[in-house]
């Protein structure tokens, strides 16, 4: 059976088309071959160090770089032979010379237990804060390092009490829609234990809030001012300047809570007139803690749990 089988298929290649025509399929063989290839180039970019192998990642990125997602396009962005960061001589540094302590582990040990006492404030005091307080921990957070010097941050201060309100109208109005529509119940089901939901009466109790925004690009410091310039890993950045004022902020006394306002950003950003390049990240209420303040009795993960040593 196995060798009538050899015979009808020798039989078949040897009288079929393919051999007949051979001469005219194998120049359209190469041509679509060379299609391919030109179309691969162009998907994943002339550095071939750029592409992408995993099936996982190439399906959520293409050609961009693991981290930098709000880059843009790698591909076709525009080349500036110069840095946008000025050339600057690197100078001597010899480490930290300010710290809590001589000691360095003490010092370690008093800011562990600075940061172990922040608790996420719900619920704050009409206590009036002076601004330069949290303007100086601004500062600090603007201290941050980040994606190529790029500092792609901008740090919204607002005490008027008309603007908290405005930003509290906005806010609850889309948090009722995430609540009862855009929200999993299994994700409003997890917040319960927290006693949380769409009212933010926080947001004009509190003396001030900061609205945190990323910059997805800026602009050069040339004679014009329009060329845009890339800020790399934008939001990692941002967000590690938010972690710093959140330290910041509990070294001066002040209490916070971070909230991630959904589907909020753009009114926000319309109500600040802030630039299209700005997107919203987090909102900060700023203050201390109302007489009557209360907080989940949680406990954190021990230092086993997080820290896996080599």
């Amino acid at each position: 059976m196995a060798s009538y089988l050899e015979d009808l298929v020798d039989s078949l290649i040897s009288s079929s088309a393919l051999v007949t025509y051979w001469n005219y399929i194998f120049p359209v063989l190469v041509g679509l071959y060379l299609a391919i290839s030109l179309y691969d180039k162009h998907r994943y970019g002339r550095n071939k160090k750029l592409r992408i192998t995993e099936p996982a990642a190439s399906e959520k990125g293409g050609n961009k770089l693991d981290g930098i997602e709000y880059v843009g396009d790698l591909e076709h962005a525009d080349y500036d032979p110069l840095p946008a960061l000025e050339e600057k001589p690197h100078i001597p540094f010899t480490g930290a010379t300010v710290t809590l302590a001589k000691d360095p582990l003490e010092a370690a040990n008093q800011f562990y237990a600075i940061a172990n006492n922040r608790r996420s404030v719900r619920k704050f005091s009409s206590r009036p804060v002076d601004p330069a307080i949290v303007e100086r921990c601004i500062q600090a957070a603007g201290t941050a390092p980040s994606g190529a010097h790029t500092e792609p941050w901008t740090f919204c201060l607002v005490s008027d009490p008309s603007i908290k309100a405005s930003i509290r109208e906005i806010i609850e109005t889309e948090e009722f829609v995430n609540y009862t529509q855009r929200m999993a119940k299994q994700w409003v089901t997890d917040l319960r234990p927290l006693r949380t939901n769409h009212i933010k009466e926080y947001l004009t109790e509190a003396p001030h809030l900061v609205l945190v925004f990323k910059q997805t690009y800026g602009y050069k410091s040339d004679e014009e001012g329009t060329a845009k310039k890339q800020h790399y890993y934008n939001e990692i950045s941002t967000s590690i300047a938010t972690g710093m004022l959140l330290c910041a902020l509990q070294c001066a006394g002040l209490s916070s809570l971070v909230t991630t306002p959904l589907n909020c950003g753009p009114a926000l950003r319309t109500l600040l007139e802030r630039p299209p390049n700005e997107k919203l990240l987090v909102v900060l209420p700023v203050g201390y803690p109302a007489e009557d303040c209360t907080v989940p009795d949680l406990q954190r993960k021990s230092l086993d749990d997080i820290l896996v040593r080599f």
